[in-house]
């Protein structure tokens, strides 16, 4: 079982295949996708590997954080997260995946947190039918009916679909298929639509109900940071309290002014 990625939702748009057909597709680009830390069996219990994407400004990160990416040699990243892989899956620390870690027409799945529309009906919500819209029925065409009995329960069940607040939830998207890929600038062209906004994270990985092709990269497809790419834990630590010691400084400044 290999390693999924972090990418970022770009939007959707469209290609065009040798037939002239047009193929919808939602462009997600990795940023800098670097493993961050790995779990073992031995120290953990279990196999996975933590990623990180996107630049985040030291001042913005805990201490706790620092010390962990200064620990990987890895800049402060803005997104972390954990893919369970098997025993020989495992990915050096500091190493990058690149878009190639996927190819063309292999189907992948896609977590994301879906568009939040707030408080929703249960004919929205729920896809339910509605009730009649002639034959006795009066201002109760969208309602969603009865919702218990009376004296026994006495309440209404726990779990019963009706209307309250919609979307903004953990949403997974099966067996996409991967159309293109950009290694270049990092892009991967996904067939159909993806859970999310434009902007929003999602986790790329291997669908598991689908056999997939042979020729998938194992364990990934990564790239060693170069020697002036790895991040010294004495600069990151440095980076850090130097905003601290700015902001001091114009304090200090503006009580001499006065």
């Amino acid at each position: 079982m290999r390693s999924g990625v972090i990418a970022q939702k770009m939007g959707m748009t469209r290609v065009f295949t040798d037939t002239g057909d047009h193929v919808p597709v939602t462009v997600l680009k990795m940023d800098s996708c670097q493993v961050v830390g790995v779990r073992t069996e031995e120290n953990d219990g279990y196999s996975a590997v933590q990623l990180g994407v996107g630049a985040a400004k030291v001042k913005r990160v805990s201490k706790q954080m620092r010390g962990h990416f200064a620990k990987a040699k890895v800049e402060p990243k803005r997104k972390l997260a954990e893919f369970r892989v098997s025993p020989d899956a495992l990915i050096e620390v500091g190493a990058e995946i690149t878009a190639d870690h996927f190819v063309a027409g292999q189907k992948v799945d896609v977590v994301g947190t879906s568009i939040g529309k707030g408080f929703a009906g249960a004919m929205k919500r729920h896809n339910f039918g509605g009730m009649r819209a002639s034959h006795g029925v009066s201002i109760s065409h969208r309602a969603h009916g009865s919702t218990g009995n009376s004296q026994d329960p006495g309440r209404v069940w726990k779990g019963k679909k009706m209307a309250g607040h919609m979307g903004d939830e953990r949403v997974t998207t099966q067996n996409l298929e991967v159309v293109q890929l950009d290694v270049d600038r990092g892009l991967i062209l996904v067939k159909g639509s993806v859970p999310g906004a434009k902007g929003g994270w999602v986790l790329i990985s291997d669908a598991v109900k689908v056999k997939q092709p042979e020729n998938l990269p194992f364990p990934a497809a990564v790239r060693m940071p170069t020697a002036e790419e790895v991040a010294e834990p004495e600069v990151v630590e440095a980076a850090a309290d130097a905003p601290a010691e700015a902001e001091t400084s114009a304090d200090d400044n503006a009580e001499n002014k006065d």
